[in-house]
């Protein structure tokens, strides 16, 4: 009872002890599990809203479309629980008075890939039409509203018309164009729907990215009687037990894995080659039917003249003209006949040529939105992996301090108690209670803030970029329960070493005082002018320093620690902030990127070229593609420059090697240089092989000549005999962009584009002042200030924990002082001169230590779309070591009523 009580007491006095070990473990399971939770939280609402809306696990595209016959055999597959055939038909519409692509999709008849219901109703028959959020906003309509739409004719480049093709060995799905449902061009807007393949939010401030004319620029969703065409676009998948799995996990990964090889080793080479044969059938009875169509009105026409040459030959006319006229006409029939020998041969030639039909199987990582939530909300996650870290080191450090001087102050009670017979566990247990108690406390309030506090932060602003129904905070009782383990482990192995210290000794040992450090002379007394010249309590400040080496490692130790965490929040802060001007301001030299659909590319040229403020532009073809590896793939920018346009190309982008000292590169014709972003989240670099997929979805390997830097975006770079060597293509190419120069100020700039963005014959106007302008990344800004602000209350915890244990442990040292007739105000100035000189030390070690944590953490942050050069300006330094001295300064105010109340009466009784 009496050492229950007694350990009670030595709890209260050292409040301040409990109370700094405590907001410590706070802060520091706040960070270990508020950023992973909210990013938690995300994910598993993204999770069960694609289960929800049966968002495919895999999606079959074919280079010839795909029939029903390839559905049988997929759902011969094992492990495929659901296939659905899906169709899409291409159209334009006005929005603003400017043409805008519209991609009509039918709503999946297997219930996968359902677009999500937000207001309204969903279309039920033809003429009805969902419409996302983004057109509503963008066109001015509203639920109720009547829009035009018009039909695109679409051909694959392989010269197979998929809207009339008819696959011989499928009954069911081969119709006559002519009784396939006409298409409606008079909708009507029932409702405002998500499209479950993009979550980004149209209102929110998510990553500005340039999109290719090959992208549709609105996805409409209507009943399979509003979608005309006679061959599926796709084939989409669900897997069995997958959607009881995290889709972004790796068994998730693995299950689709699993059946994606499944298809390609079993069904994929079978159908496409059924697939070309049908094709290549079709065609030839096509032609077939053609050349006996022709051939009999020539064998007609040949007839006819045999029966008039017979005439002529029976009645024994010799008339030159009439003979003259025969023979005309079998000359003009026997040239009809070669020309129609000619052109038939040509024809089979074509159908001989036919390549063969390819199938890309895809999993959720193509699918864009899918790609760009995980890899942005992923990156968010990485700094709450890292970060917790260093807060996991300061806290053993201080808890260390605090705990060896709490031990050190009680050595006399210690020696009473084992005197006693007291069991050194026994004993120990007051202190290691005592820390546990403080850790879980702390942990516990830790908990709190780190799953609902900081979870709360980050969704208002990740809700801002994207949009996701029923997104909830939820506790992770593994990950919650495991982050109070790791600081109660960590800090009681501190107080355990703390406590072995002492127990080793002897009662007689422990109840006499312990022997106050002896002085040495330190280095600064060799260099004699400069001691010579330090006053008495100067000299005094530095032997001290060095006296108390532990104090000086934890005291530098703890404030360097804080200060890095500060400066790396800086860090980050900073490279996202030069990022727009790195970008669209030195790499990007052009002023205005234009891009028009293939059929307005000539005129939009024009339109530019016939502008006087117009003083340079040079044409290239813009594409929508992606880039894949065995680590995965990126949506890109596929730019195609034309053969010999390597240096008009250097007037409008700045190329630099970044795997050779960012030396300026020239594009080959042959060369194909990928962006530094993408290729670092890829892990590509030059002398690689990858895959490219174009607009056309048709793919190709290429070998990548360099890659260069890139700060936004992912641009790849095609010579355009690379190009067509990598995509077999011959066809003449259709310069479809035109990058541009453009003399004016950067708001007239800005305004010319939008002029242009108003144009008929543009489809994309991009100017780069208002480019680097809008460019925001506010998720992560938001990110950094939450690290800022938990590492300024860590650095505000060290600094206070330092100065209570630099005065508890220096009492008596201060009361001689005060004997002596050292005032309070000389007092102060000879303990915080100590404490300002280590923290000076510590935030000089702290401001590179930063810089170089920040530069580890900005190369975790892989995104495809965003690389990150660590930048840290000057001013950040700065503000990050004003920030500390502040704190220290504070704490100084906080400890000078403590150093006043001293009593040297009291502090110098003899222990004895």
């Amino acid at each position: 009872m009496a050492y229950g009580k007694d350990t009670l007491r030595s709890w209260l006095r050292s409040w301040k002890r409990f109370l700094s070990i405590a907001v410590i473990c706070l802060l520091g399971v706040s960070v270990l599990t508020g950023i992973y939770a909210g990013c938690r939280d995300m994910f598993m609402a993204a999770d069960r809203f694609y289960d929800e809306q049966g968002l495919h696990d895999i999606q079959i595209l074919s280079t010839y479309g795909l029939t029903d016959d390839d559905v049988m055999a997929l759902r011969r597959i094992d492990g495929v629980d659901v296939v659905q055939p899906d169709r899409t038909q291409s159209a334009t519409t006005d929005v603003g008075g400017t043409d805008k692509s519209v991609t009509m999709t039918e709503i999946g008849i297997a219930g996968l890939d359902q677009p999500y219901l937000q207001e309204g109703r969903m279309p039920a028959k033809a003429g009805e039409v969902a419409v996302t959020e983004k057109f509503l906003i963008d066109s001015g309509h509203d639920i109720g509203d009547t829009i035009t739409i018009t039909p695109v004719e679409t051909t694959t480049t392989f010269g197979v018309d998929l809207s009339e093709s008819e696959d011989s060995d499928n009954a069911d799905t081969d119709k006559d164009a002519e009784t396939s449902p006409e298409f409606p061009t008079e909708l009507t807007i029932t409702a405002q729907v998500l499209d479950p393949k993009d979550l980004t939010n149209p209102t929110g401030y998510a990553t500005s990215a340039l999109r290719s004319p090959t992208t549709a620029d609105y996805v409409f969703f209507a009943p399979s009687d509003g979608v005309t065409g006679n061959v599926y676009t796709a084939i989409s998948l669900s897997v069995e037990g997958a959607a009881e799995q995290d889709t972004f996990g790796d068994d998730y990964d693995r299950t689709i894995g699993d059946v994606v090889d499944r298809i390609e080793r079993t069904v994929q080479d079978d159908r496409q080659q059924a697939r070309r044969q049908s094709i290549v059938n079709d065609a030839q009875d096509q032609l077939n039917d053609a050349k006996a169509d022709v051939y009999a009105q020539l064998d007609d026409a040949q007839q006819q003249i045999d029966d008039q040459r017979a005439t002529l030959d029976e009645n024994r006319q010799t008339l030159a003209d009439t003979r003259s006229q025969l023979e005309a006409a079998q000359a003009e029939l026997d040239e009809q006949r070669a020309k129609a020998d000619e052109e038939f041969a040509k024809q089979q030639q074509t159908i001989d040529d036919i390549a063969d039909a390819r199938w890309y199987v895809e999993d959720r990582s193509s699918v864009g939105g899918y790609s760009s939530l995980d890899s942005d909300v992923s990156s968010i996650e990485t700094l709450g992996f890292a970060f917790p870290v260093v807060f996991l080191l300061v806290a053993v450090l201080m808890s260390l301090t605090s705990m060896t001087r709490m031990v050190e102050e009680e050595r006399g009670l210690i020696g009473t108690y084992t005197g006693l017979g007291y069991g050194s566990l026994t004993i120990a247990s007051r202190y290691l209670l005592f820390a546990a108690l403080a850790c879980l406390i702390g942990g516990g309030i830790g908990l709190l803030v780190g799953f609902l506090g900081i979870p709360a932060f980050l969704l208002t602003v990740l809700e801002n970029m994207y949009v996701i129904p029923g997104i909830v905070l939820e506790y992770d009782w593994l990950y919650g329960s495991l982050g109070i383990a790791l600081f109660v482990v960590a800090v009681l192995t501190a107080t355990g070493a703390a406590c072995l210290g002492e127990l080793r000794q002897t009662p007689a040992q422990l109840m006499r005082p312990k022997a106050p450090k002896a002085g040495s002379r330190v280095l600064l007394e060799r260099i004699k002018p400069v001691w010579r010249r330090l006053s008495f309590l100067n000299k005094v400040t530095v032997r001290n320093i060095f006296r108390f080496k532990s104090r000086l490692i934890m005291t530098v130790g703890g404030v360097a620690g804080c200060t890095a965490l500060i400066v790396c929040g800086f860090a980050i802060n900073d490279s996202v902030d030069t990022l727009g001007p790195k970008q669209y301001e030195d790499l990007y030299r052009y002023d205005l990127l234009v891009a028009a659909n293939d059929d307005n590319a000539d005129a939009m040229a024009d339109l530019l070229t016939g502008d006087a403020d117009v003083t340079d532009t040079m044409r290239v073809r813009l594409e929508s593609g992606e880039i894949a590896t065995d680590e995965g793939s990126a949506t890109i920018q596929l730019m195609v420059i034309p053969d010999g346009g390597g240096d008009d190309l250097a007037g409008m982008v700045d190329l630099q090697d970044v795997e050779h000292g960012r030396r300026e590169l020239t594009l080959e014709d042959d060369a194909v240089i990928v962006s530094k972003s993408a290729a670092n989240a890829l892990g590509v670099k030059s002398g690689d092989t990858v895959s490219l997929t174009d607009g056309n979805m048709r793919h190709g390997e290429v070998t990548v000549t360099a890659v260069n830097r890139s700060v936004i975006g992912s641009d790849v770079y095609i010579g355009e005999s690379a190009y067509r060597q990598a995509f077999d293509d011959d066809a003449p190419m259709t310069w479809n962009a035109v990058y541009a120069h453009y003399e004016g100020s950067g708001d007239e700039q800005v305004e010319y584009a939008e002029e242009l963005q108003d144009d008929p014959v543009v489809l994309t106007a991009i100017s780069c002042e208002d480019m680097r302008r809008s460019f925001r990344f506010e998720l992560m800004a938001a990110v950094v200030a939450l690290i800022i602000g938990l590492a300024g209350g860590l650095a505000l915890v060290v600094l206070f924990t330092l100065a209570n244990t630099n005065v508890s442990e220096r009492v008596r040292e201060m009361a001689t002082l005060k004997v002596l007739g050292f005032t309070d105000r000389e007092v102060h100035t000879y303990v915080n001169k100590e404490m300002m000189i280590l923290t000076g030390v510590g935030i000089v070690a702290g401001l590179p230590l930063g810089r170089f944590i920040g530069g580890l953490l900005t190369a975790a942050l892989n995104m495809p779309s965003i690389y990150f050069e660590v930048e840290v300006h000057w001013w950040s330094y700065l503000i990050a070591a004003v920030i500390t001295l502040v704190f220290a300064l504070l704490v100084q105010l906080i400890t000078n009523p403590v150093l006043d109340r001293i009593d040297p009466v009291s502090s110098l009784k003899s222990v004895e």
